[in-house]
């Protein structure tokens, strides 16, 4: 890692909201600030959510960029065990999902430190 960047979990960089329909979680993205939102397009790539997520097995991950509101929308195919009257796990609307990606590392110019929610752990 560079002296000049530091790794934070997401949710110091964005917070989330997730949604479901049938066996597809949408899950946003929103930055805190409009200056931490090319942080999150450059890392938070459909790929790295992808992978973030290979232990429910998505069949295809999508990305979808809202500039305006420095925010991005993931939707995650086949990802809640067939869905809310399908599933036998105890959260079958995925609710959970937003708090499992916002805890993703990533790193942050430290430029930019000062705009990052919650207190600084160092």
């Amino acid at each position: 890692m560079s002296a000049d960047m530091i790794t934070v979990p997401l949710y110091r960089a964005a917070h989330g909201r997730t949604g479901d329909k049938g066996n597809r979680s949408n899950i946003s993205v929103i930055a805190w600030h409009p200056d931490l939102y090319p942080v999150l397009l450059a890392q938070v790539t459909e790929a790295v959510v992808a992978q973030h997520f290979a232990h429910r097995r998505p069949s295809r991950v999508q990305r979808h960029e809202l500039p305006m509101l420095w925010a991005m929308n993931f939707v995650l195919d086949d990802v809640l065990d067939g869905g809310v009257n399908d599933a036998l796990n105890l959260d079958t609307h995925g609710k959970a999902l937003s708090f499992w990606l916002l805890d993703l590392p990533i790193q942050v110019p430290a430029a930019l430190a000062a705009l990052l929610a919650g207190p600084d752990p160092g």
